[in-house]
């Protein structure tokens, strides 16, 4: 009787761990990591993908870690920005030894949307033990940690996916769910992108209903690429996450119970923002995968803040561009002859 009543409350000890939220959960559990679990990742034999380009990937990677280019590229069409056919998928992931049904962690730079990408892509792809490190190659060399510059070749395999239908969401499926009242959505773009003042697609806008959440409001200071452009700052540290008590007081206005659609541009910055979620515990987390580039340019999909692409005015801006190269060409060399002068 001691036996069964000890696996009975093993039992509930797992199921109320697998609900509790991000700050109650143990590392192996959350789907965003730090440094310590990646050095316990890569001593056990996990997959370690690197997913920035392949001249990044030289320069400098995890030791053991592999990679196919940058990940957001090569497994999207460069039109569409959807998926290239899941054929090509699993020959490419297979041909570099890439299996998702293993235990993965996926890096990059620091906060960069693209490891988030991947972590989407190998759950919907069937894997259901992958990881993102978001302090990525950044927080493993201020730790001191060891880095390599040979390129890692795995034996290639034979991959299959199993396609998971809970992960992402078609335009279709999206528009299907617009006002059911167990469903959110989540706008991770820009303010300007999401008032329609920033067109991206045939016409801009935001979809009905949707809540705005700019995906870099999930980290301490979302102004820190900015800060680092004007040599404000001298590092990334802005660009880690928030605590989790303030990542649940940045989204305390929706219901973790509920269905929740993360949309951006192109479904890459959803899905840094739907990662986040679901390490806060909400429990039906999807990517629309097409965001805003499939919605805006399906016009029988409604919309609001709607706005048109403006073709004259990018032809009058690029104009003005170009105007202002030339001035700047002719200024250039008017230096250079004055200082041949001299």
């Amino acid at each position: 009787m001691h036996s069964q009543n000890s696996i009975l409350v093993g039992h509930l000890l797992a199921l109320l761990l697998t609900a509790l939220p991000f700050g109650a959960r143990s590392a192996d559990q959350l789907p965003i990591v730090d440094t310590g679990f990646v050095e316990q990742a890569v001593a056990r034999g996990a997959l370690i993908w690197d997913v920035r380009s392949q001249e990044e990937y030289r320069r400098g990677h995890i030791p053991g870690a592999v990679n196919i280019d940058e990940v957001a590229l090569v497994l999207r069409e460069p039109a569409t920005e959807d998926y290239i056919a899941l054929e090509r998928i699993e020959r490419l992931l297979g041909d570099a030894g890439i299996d998702p049904t293993r235990e993965v962690v996926l890096y990059g730079a620091k906060a960069h949307t693209s490891p988030y990408f991947g972590y989407v892509t190998v759950r919907y792809l069937g894997g259901s033990a992958a990881r993102v490190y978001h302090g990525g190659i950044d927080d493993w060399k201020a730790a001191g940690k060891p880095v390599d510059t040979e390129p890692v070749k795995l034996p290639p395999l034979t991959f299959r996916a199993k396609v998971n239908p809970d992960v992402i969401l078609s335009t279709r499926e999206v528009v299907a769910r617009l006002g059911a009242p167990g469903v959110q959505i989540i706008d991770a773009r820009t303010e300007k992108e999401f008032s329609g003042e920033d067109v991206r697609a045939l016409r801009g806008g935001r979809i009905p209903g949707a809540v705005n959440v700019p995906y870099e409001t999930n980290w301490l200071d979302p102004d820190t690429p900015r800060k680092l452009q004007r040599r404000q700052v001298a590092g990334k540290d802005g660009m880690n996450l928030k605590p989790p008590e303030d990542l649940r007081a940045l989204y305390a206005r929706l219901d973790p119970q509920k269905e929740t659609i993360v949309y951006c541009q192109s479904g890459v910055r959803a899905a840094e923002t739907a990662t986040v979620l679901q390490s806060l515990g909400f429990h039906s987390v999807k990517v629309y995968d097409s965001s805003w580039l499939g919605y805006g340019n399906a016009f029988d999909a409604p919309a609001e803040n709607v706005t048109y692409f403006n073709v004259g005015r990018v032809n009058g801006l690029l104009m003005q561009m170009q105007q202002r190269i030339e001035l700047l060409e002719g200024q250039i060399e008017d230096l250079k002859a004055a200082k041949e002068k001299k």
